[in-house]
């Protein structure tokens, strides 16, 4: 039997829709038909209107049918870029619904003005009129509630409820003919738009993204209807007209229209953010404008006379337009204001309004102190500026507009706390606290602000002007206050930088330091494990190489020479002998028994008999610390001694103290030699290197102090 063959289906991967959208379309039912549908009625509809009945107004006419169109367009172009989604159906069952309303208007009017027309063609556009505009609000709602895509699921009962109420109407307005009162479409609009409004509300509260920019779309649609009803409102109250209030709110709504196609087209979506703004503005200003002419007219108590309505007309287009250029055209003459008065486009606040963003450029502070000190000079209109900076009561004059030599200024900390607390001062008050400010321009009018932080003084504003120019008003010496304080905030900021960046120098010179340190330490654990190995090798394994050939000899020696052989294991005694000396001597240069067992005053006394000088020890009363303390503080003694061997040269004594402080364990070893210049070989040999290395690694510090002809002091300190 043959294995079942598996069939292989070969799909056209260039055409196969993504899972999710694959998945949505088995979803839902393909809306082109009936959108085409739509569609067809709502142009059919439009271009009927102005054809069936020429009696009425033609203008009319082809404003509805324009309306028409336009929302069947923007269904249609919704539909093209957002196919899967319920809001193009909704566009255009209203264009549909308007369509059929208008058409059956025109086809009564005409039957009405003695055309001929079908009874049945009439007795359904009686029917199909009252209905349609009856659910024109409800389609309205349905829109508002579906914003942005039509998916409103927590609104479904309402949106039934809606046609259902919508059709009951049209049904009791069919049964009031031949008459169509049309109040209760304004009911419904007044109704159903508002409650539409509300849950689109809420949902822009809780949208995010595209969602939200497409809502904004709406938004703006509905700022620019508003302001086409006011205007119309206007007009209205002065002119009389227009006389038809549906066809003014259907010429309103067409911005809504151009709103939903434009916000379902994804590259024109999300730039309405900025057009929104202006659009608000622009209503809101129209708003104003007519509703103080509105109250104008009511003022009036009568009717504007022909003559009157032009000019009323008139003053509110005057009134409109200074209204849209007042902010550019305020902005401009503040600055023409400016450079008259101050010789700058901008007001001497400008000044302290600009410290801060011209701060937050990178600017040097220099550079920065220099900006402010010539825009004070212009806008105060002033002989001299000044920024003096420092700390610790020590000011230096950094800045001067016109240039000056630099000057220092001390102030004592009587004088300090009295500057940080003065604020603003004059003449009289510097004459008393700072009279140096006025060496060379008594007879000017000088101000002074300090710049503060914290009760400290980090520098002093200085502003001048001539004799006999204008005194320094309220606003200069408020302006001089904050721009004083942002200067104090600028050099407190300046000041933490440098001092940041000299912790961080600091820390890196600390790591370069312990860096070659632990260099060093390896280096000197390597080459003190070759000296071991090198006096084990040339010291106590010869010694011992040399004893086990005499032990070897004696043994044959034993018989045939037996005095022989007892006086080579005499030598053999004293050989062990020494070679027990030299491992104990060894021993004691790599870490000394008696450091161990009694502590640093035993172990230097016993050390300080074979040094090479004359060596006296003070070390009394010591208690015992951790090895590596004692450790430290022996070994370096030890290097002390060692260097004092090698240079102190003849006749020379050595001292050697170790005492404990509250600062710590400290020690001292001093001699009686020739000295030398210490100020260029501390940190450079070798010896001073690995006490620095040793004493460093506990925390402690060591010095030398030396001169020629003095002798030399190595001391240091250990905390304990």
């Amino acid at each position: 039997m043959s294995a079942p063959v598996t069939p292989i289906v070969v799909r056209d991967l260039g055409k196969t829709p993504a899972p999710g959208v694959e998945r949505r379309a088995r979803q839902r039912p393909p809306l082109l038909v009936p959108a085409g549908l739509l569609a067809l009625v709502a142009v059919a509809g439009a271009v009927t209107t102005p054809l069936v009945d020429r009696h009425v107004g033609l203008l009319s006419q082809v404003i509805v049918a324009v309306v028409v169109v336009a929302y069947a367009a923007a269904g249609t172009t919704a539909l093209v870029w957002r196919p899967l989604e319920k809001q193009p159906l909704v566009l255009l069952l209203g264009s549909a619904v308007g369509g059929a309303a208008a058409a059956s208007a025109s086809v009564i009017a005409a039957h009405s003005h003695g055309r001929v027309v079908g009874a049945g063609l009439l007795a359904t556009a009686r029917l199909t009129e009252p209905l349609a505009l009856a659910l024109l609000p409800m389609v309205a709602m349905h829109l508002l509630l579906g914003l942005p895509d039509g998916s409103c699921r927590l609104s479904r009962a309402v949106t039934a409820g809606g046609y259902v109420t919508g059709a009951a109407v049209g049904l009791l307005l069919w049964a009031q003919r031949p008459s169509l009162p049309l109040w209760p479409v304004a009911v419904e609009l007044v109704v159903a738009v508002p409650v539409g409004l509300v849950a689109s509300q809420r949902r822009y509260a809780r949208s995010i993204g595209l969602e939200r920019q497409r809502m904004q779309w709406f938004g703006w649609a509905l700022a620019v209807g508003l302001e086409i009803l006011l205007v119309a409102l206007a007009l209205r109250a002065l002119w009389g007209w227009p006389t038809r209030p549906l066809l003014v709110v259907a010429v309103a709504s067409l911005p809504a229209a151009l709103a939903f196609a434009l916000g379902s087209m994804r590259r024109l979506a999300t730039r309405i953010d900025r057009l929104l703004a202006h659009t608000v503005s622009v209503a809101g200003l129209t708003g104003v404008v007519v509703a103080v002419y509105l109250v104008v007219v009511v003022g009036l108590g009568r009717t504007p006379t022909s003559a009157q309505r032009s000019l009323l007309v008139l003053s509110m287009v005057a009134a409109a337009v200074c209204a849209l250029v007042y902010g550019p055209a305020r902005d401009r003459l503040a600055q023409y204001a400016n450079r008259m008065v101050y010789g700058e486009r901008e007001a001497p606040d400008a000044v302290v309004r600009t410290f801060g963003s011209r701060l937050s450029r990178a600017i040097p502070m220099d550079e920065l102190l220099m900006q402010v000190a010539e825009s004070l000079r212009k806008t105060l209109v002033l002989s001299v500026a000044e920024v003096w900076t420092g700390s610790a009561g020590h000011l230096e004059r950094s800045i001067s507009v016109p240039d000056a030599p630099a000057r220092r200024l001390v102030l004592g900390p009587e004088e300090e706390m009295v500057v940080a607390r003065a604020g603003v001062t004059g003449n009289a008050w510097l004459e008393v606290w700072l009279p140096a400010l006025l060496e060379g321009r008594r007879s000017s009018i000088v101000r002074v602000a300090p710049t503060t932080h914290s009760g400290r003084v980090l520098g002093l504003v200085v502003v001048v002007r001539p004799q006999g120019a204008d005194q320094f008003t309220m606003d200069d010496d408020t302006m001089l206050t904050e721009l004083a304080r942002q200067v104090g905030l600028a050099l407190h900021n300046v000041e933490l930088d440098s001092a940041l960046q000299e912790s961080l120098d600091e820390v890196r010179r600390q790591a370069g330091e312990l860096q070659a340190s632990r260099a060093r330490i390896v280096a000197a654990s390597d080459a003190a494990r070759r000296q071991i190995e090198r006096n084990l090798h040339d010291g106590a394994q010869q010694h011992l190489v040399a004893l086990a050939v005499n032990v070897r000899l004696a043994r044959r020696l034993a018989e045939s020479d037996p005095k022989a052989s007892a006086e080579i294991l005499d030598q053999l005694g004293d050989g062990l002998q020494e070679a027990v000396q030299e491992l104990r001597a060894l021993a004691h240069g790599i870490y000394p028994p008696l450091l161990v067992d009694r502590g640093i005053e035993e172990a230097l006394t016993s050390a300080a008999s074979r040094a090479a000088l004359p060596t006296e020890v003070e070390a009394g009363g010591l208690e015992r610390y951790t090895p590596e303390q004692e450790a430290a503080v022996y070994f370096c003694c030890m290097e002390a001694l060692q260097n004092a061997g090698k240079h102190a040269g003849e006749g020379a004594t050595a001292t050697v103290r170790v005492w404990r402080e509250e600062r710590g364990l400290c020690f001292e070893v001093g001699d009686t030699g020739a000295g030398f210049d210490a100020s260029g070989v501390k940190g450079k040999g070798a010896g001073f290197v690995n006490m620095n290395d040793r004493v460093g690694a506990i925390g402690g510090d060591v010095s030398v102090r030396s001169a020629p002809g003095q002798g030399t002091t190595v001391s240091g300190r250990i905390p304990v």
